[in-house]
């Protein structure tokens, strides 16, 4: 017989942004006994993450008791509807939350939303409420989750977490031209595409302890989405961080560049101590970004911290993190305000979580 559950999901925050938490109940649909509960704090966050994200933990929930049929109920209205399909998700900061719950509810048979008041949803209000007071102790579960829950070795908590994020598009990122020391602002599309980052960063880790920027402008704006989710960080440029100077070649797209300068291109291509013409070096910009992240690392041990740079220092950064030759150069694309992430221990040790993350920019 398959199992139908009921979640009751809540979020709040104190503040809006504020100390934020979320709870959720997943009842059995035909008993109402309590199968699971969950809850926990996020940190600094707005209400509308907090409910989405207790919709989340109860999805999952669900989905490692086997459930089949599930029902939502919850009293955000706009969670229910835009679940639904009958509001746009106009914040792309809850764009990637909303895709990551809509997968999920994927694996379902089946799902309904449905609005309740507050008072129906008191039990998951008390579970949230419980997560913004700071309780953490995990909630008493049944028999078949255990062998669900798992804590890192203390070990892998050492490790500094390096979230990179390349800015938002710029005109010349959707021309495709090399856009270096140029300062171009972001396009309305690339300061959207900055506000999803943003959400996506957040959804990695709710505590951040330092979001850092390169120089110039479409860095420091999507730098600055960035530290407004994660709860008013301010924004802390990092010179190093800058983009490789293309020289000559600024502006001008990668045909243009072999037409007029073919023999320069092809140098280029071959090795990183080749600069355009009055230009830099890749080996010079990665001289330099060994530099800023050895800085980070020194800083911010055991800690989340956001770098936001270009195109090159990224490159440089996870071609050097995976031990990559210096061909990983050409070869790896990377969008605007696509994010990488890697955990870097005292001891040297690097894992690489991600590269160039973009489903929040869908």
């Amino acid at each position: 017989m398959s199992l139908r559950v009921v979640i009751e999901a809540d979020g709040g925050s104190r503040g809006n942004p504020g100390p934020a938490g979320y709870g959720a109940v997943v009842r059995d649909a035909d008993s109402g006994e309590v199968l699971a509960e969950r809850f926990d704090s996020l940190g600094v966050a707005t209400n509308n993450v907090a409910e989405y994200s207790g919709l989340i933990a109860g999805l999952r929930a669900a989905a490692e008791l086997g459930a089949e049929r599930v029902a939502v109920k919850m009293d955000s209205k706009l969670v229910v509807e835009q679940m639904s399909g009958r509001w746009q998700i106009k914040n792309a900061g809850l764009r990637p939350l909303a895709a990551e719950a809509a997968a999920l509810v994927g694996k379902f048979a089946g799902v309904t939303f449905e609005w309740i008041p507050r008072e129906r949803n008191k039990a998951a209000d008390a579970l949230a409420n419980r997560a913004m007071d700071g309780v953490t102790e995990a909630p008493v579960e049944t028999p078949a989750e255990k062998p669900k829950s798992w804590a890192p070795p203390a070990s892998l908590t050492d490790a500094t977490r390096i979230i990179l994020v390349r800015h938002g598009e710029t005109p010349l990122t959707s021309q495709g031209r090399y856009s270096g020391r140029g300062d171009v602002p972001l396009t309305d599309e690339g300061e959207a595409q900055a506000m999803a980052a943003a959400g996506r960063v957040a959804g990695i880790s709710r505590d951040i302890a330092a979001v850092l920027s390169s120089p110039l402008s479409r860095c420091t704006r999507t730098a600055q989405l960035i530290a407004d989710e994660a709860g008013g960080l301010p924004v802390t440029i990092m010179d190093d961080l800058i983009e490789c100077d293309f020289g000559q070649w600024e502006a001008k797209t990668f045909a243009e560049v072999q037409e007029r300068w073919p023999e320069e291109m092809s140098a280029w291509l071959a090795s990183t101590s080749v600069a355009p013409p009055g230009g830099e070096s890749f080996q010079a910009v990665a001289k330099r970004v060994r530099g800023a992240l050895a800085t980070v690392l020194s800083a911010y041990p055991g800690k989340v911290v956001v770098l936001v740079s270009h195109v090159s220092p990224i490159k440089l950064i996870l071609r050097d993190a995976l031990a990559a030759g210096d061909a990983f150069l050409h070869r790896l694309f990377l969008d605007a305000a696509g994010v990488s992430t890697m955990d870097v221990w005292p001891d040297g040790n690097i894992a690489v979580r991600s590269v160039n993350e973009t489903a929040h920019l869908r």
